[in-house]
């Protein structure tokens, strides 16, 4: 008995090393109050995440982005740059710890790679807020509006070690740090139109339902299967 135990404990252990992770896929992250959106993208670079809905009639990209700052007192970023898929002008949401603890969001236009200031995007952003769990990881939620006939967006993603004085420290300049950026194709259910890497994404014709973001559910499945396959092995060794 002791003997068949230990073998499934042991494949259960290498199944879940082995299998793909939905926790680390956009498709298995869920959003309180019932929040929904139509498409979600693994980013290819520093571990992130978008979760994004066009409007096409009123013009305006809700998004949640998602991930981890470089420190636990550092920041996330998101923006989209309205030339090029560059730092320098991207009109950009920043989100980190006030002074209190809170988790804020701030609306800056990188036009230094020296400092940023504080201001107005060239986008109308029609609502934002931020929350960090207790992992660490923050999120970004935003709606912004955007010019009629908008079918690409560029969008550059950045997270960062600190904050002093209020304001975001320089990030690092590593690989996935100068990469971090790429083209999102609003005119197709993909959104995937990249200029570095590749990101993989999913999304629901349909919509969603309950907290679950809109996406495909193959990562799911597979999960659900893998699982459905250790507990039948372990009915079967416990039998022996």
């Amino acid at each position: 008995m002791a003997s068949h135990l230990h073998l499934f404990l042991t494949s259960l252990l290498v199944l879940l090393f082995i299998s793909p992770s939905t926790s680390l896929t956009c498709s298995s992250q869920t959003f309180s109050a019932n929040t929904k959106f139509t498409n979600c993208t693994d980013l290819p670079f520093l571990k992130s995440f978008l979760h994004w809905t066009f409007d096409t009639t009123k013009h305006t990209l809700s998004i949640a982005f998602i991930a981890s700052p470089a420190s636990p007192d550092g920041w996330i970023a998101w923006g989209i740059n309205p030339h090029a898929p560059t730092m320098l002008g991207t009109q950009s949401l920043i989100a980190f710890k006030n002074a209190k603890g809170s988790v804020i969001v701030k609306t800056y236009n990188l036009t230094s790679y020296k400092s940023i200031t504080e201001s107005k995007l060239l986008y109308n952003v029609l609502d934002s807020k931020a929350e960090s769990s207790s992992a660490g990881v923050m999120r970004i939620f935003a709606t912004l509006e955007l010019p009629e006939n908008t079918t690409t967006v560029n969008q550059v993603w950045q997270v960062g070690p600190a904050v002093k004085d209020g304001m975001p420290v320089m990030h690092k300049l590593e690989a996935d740090n100068l990469k971090s950026k790429t083209t999102l194709d609003l005119a197709t259910s993909e959104g995937n139109k990249n200029n570095n890497g590749t990101a993989s994404t999913s999304n629901s014709s349909s919509g969603q339902s309950g907290k679950e973001t809109g996406g495909s559910s193959r990562m799911l499945k597979s999960e659900t299967s893998v699982f459905a396959f250790l507990f039948f092995l372990g009915v079967v060794l416990l039998q022996l």
